[in-house]
C-alpha cells in the first residue's frame, strides 16, 4: 500500500463522511453486533454438547442465518475465502476483549493492554480487508520470495516508513497504520 491509497482513501471517507453517504459508524456497531452473534453460536454450540439437548443447536442455526445475513451488510464482495478470514477476525477480536476484560478485572493491567491492542489490531485487519486498503501485492516477503509474510515480518518497510500525516513520528507497522486509519474513519461518537 503505498502513501498517495492511503492518502486518497482518507480523503475519500472523509468526504463521504460530509455528503452523508457513508455511516461506518453505523457499519461499527453492526461488526459488533455480528461479533456478539457468533459469540452466541459458540455458546448455543457448547450449551447443547454440555446439556445433550439439541434444541440449542436449532437456536444455533437461527442465530447463524442471522449472523450470516447482517455480516453480508458490511462484506458485500469478497474474493477467495475473505468472507470466513473476516468472520474469524471479528471472532478472535472479540475474544481477545473479553479475555481482556477479564485480566483487566483481576488486575493485569500490562497484560490486558496487550490482550486489547491485539484485539483492536485484528478489528482494524477486519476493515482494512473489507474497506479495499490492503493491497496484496505489499504483503510479500523483501527477498523476491512470493511466500506470505510471518507475524514477526508484517511490519512493511515502505508503509512503516510513511506517516499519515506530518505530526505522525511513531512507527506502527502495517496492522498498527490500518489501526490509525480505522479510528480516523470510524468514529461510532459522529451522529
Amino acid at each position: 500500500m503505498d502513501f498517495n491509497k492511503l492518502k486518497e482513501f482518507v480523503d475519500k471517507v472523509d468526504q463521504m463522511k460530509k455528503q452523508d453517504k457513508m455511516d461506518l459508524s453505523s457499519d461499527q456497531d453492526l461488526s459488533i453486533a455480528v461479533m456478539n452473534l457468533i459469540s452466541i453460536e459458540e455458546h448455543f454450540f457448547f450449551t447443547a454438547q454440555k446439556t445433550g439437548k439439541n434444541e440449542y443447536l436449532d437456536l444455533l442455526n437461527e442465530v447463524r442465518a442471522m449472523r450470516k445475513e447482517l455480516l453480508q451488510r458490511l462484506i458485500k464482495q469478497y474474493e477467495g475465502e475473505v468472507w470466513c478470514i473476516s468472520k474469524h477476525l471479528l471472532a478472535a477480536s472479540m475474544r481477545l476483549m473479553e479475555v481482556g476484560t477479564k485480566a483487566l478485572g483481576q488486575g493485569k493491567k500490562e497484560d490486558a493492554e496487550d490482550l486489547f491492542k491485539k484485539s483492536f489490531d485484528l478489528y482494524s485487519l477486519f476493515w482494512g480487508l473489507n474497506m479495499k486498503m490492503i493491497n496484496l501485492d505489499d504483503v510479500k516477503k523483501t527477498s523476491g520470495d512470493s511466500e506470505p509474510l510471518t507475524a514477526e515480518e508484517v511490519p512493511i518497510k515502505k508503509i512503516d516508513d510513511l506517516a499519515l500525516n506530518k505530526n505522525d513520528t511513531e512507527k506502527k507497522g502495517f496492522v498498527g497504520k490500518l489501526g490509525e486509519l480505522v479510528k480516523k474513519a470510524v468514529d461510532c461518537c459522529i451522529e
